[in-house]
């Protein structure tokens, strides 16, 4: 008795317009990904390879640019100009990023696991976006009145005799810089957050605590593990921010505190563009490096 003949079914072809059709959906996104990202970025990294005098560009190919940036790194005992700006400005990336975690993750836990009714989480989501309703500028400018020599700040303290002559340091200095970057890119680190812990499965938490786990346990061992790509969201749009913020810097700062965006936009007005392009190639690498760093502690396309 011979056995029954097996039938190999090939697999089902593909419909012939569905590719095309795949291509034609993709053809706007990515158009505008090409006119709007890499064009300029190419056109960046071309003019970084000019030169240029006080009047003109000066197509070519040369690493002069390259070259003028690092120029005295590799001598003496100090660190050069461009090493202490990108210091300068990895630490307020560093502080604005450490602070806005915080509060950040506060304010979203609060929202997602203590407010209980939706209504009540979606008005104090909105509040949180009202400084959003106007323009940076506007709200850094909003800091002067508090923080100046004669602002509101040092004349309650100099009325409360708790100090005998205007704080110098609240207005013009690193810590009114922090404050308005804090005040500015907060919400960049909230949003994604209570994303994150609004997708909590809620009986995971119930189950840490049937099993005897301390608050601080079920936050430590469940709650932040679980929000970890909405942590690495918000830390990437911070620092890619503040690493490149130069109008935060300049307001806040008095025009007194260097930073690589800072320097970019004082030779772009210079006219000093092949040497801007420069500084912002590798300002460019140095941000992919953090960010490649970053995404490797979670992969966050599984994670979405």
């Amino acid at each position: 008795m011979s056995a029954p003949a097996v039938t190999a079914h090939s697999a089902p072809a593909k419909a012939p317009g569905r590719a095309l059709a795949a291509w034609w959906q993709a053809l706007p996104l990515a158009s505008v990904f090409v006119l709007f990202f890499l064009i300029p970025l190419a056109l960046v990294l071309t003019v970084s390879f000019w030169d240029f005098n006080e009047y003109e560009l000066l197509p070519g190919f040369t690493l002069k640019n390259y070259f003028a940036i690092f120029e005295g790194c590799g001598s003496g005992a100090d660190l050069c100009v461009t090493f202490k700006t990108y210091l300068s400005t990895f630490k307020f990336s560093l502080l604005v990023w450490l602070i806005t975690l915080v509060t950040g993750f506060t304010v979203s836990y609060f929202l997602a696991f203590h407010v209980r009714s939706q209504g009540a989480q979606t008005l104090l989501f909105v509040l949180c976006t009202i400084p959003f309703w106007t323009s940076n500028v506007i709200r850094m400018i909003s800091w002067v009145p508090l923080l100046g020599r004669n602002g509101l700040v040092n004349q309650s303290l100099l009325g409360m005799g708790v100090v005998s002559q205007p704080v110098e340091w609240l207005l013009f200095s690193d810590f009114s810089v922090v404050l308005a970057f804090v005040h500015l890119y907060t919400m960049f680190m909230i949003v994604p957050i209570f994303n994150s812990m609004m997708r909590i499965d809620r009986s995971l938490i119930e189950a840490a605590n049937d099993s005897g786990a301390s608050a601080w346990q079920t936050l430590w061992n469940v709650i932040v593990p679980l929000s970890r790509t909405g942590i690495i969201i918000g830390s990437i749009f911070v620092i890619t921010i503040v690493m490149g913020d130069f109008v935060t810097i300049g307001v806040m700062g008095g025009q007194q505190i260097a930073s690589i965006g800072k320097v970019i936009q004082v030779q772009t007005s210079y006219l000093q563009f092949p040497l801007a392009a420069a500084n912002a190639v590798i300002l460019l690498a140095v941000v992919l490096m953090i960010i490649w760093a970053l995404t490797r502690l979670v992969d966050i396309r599984k994670e979405l």
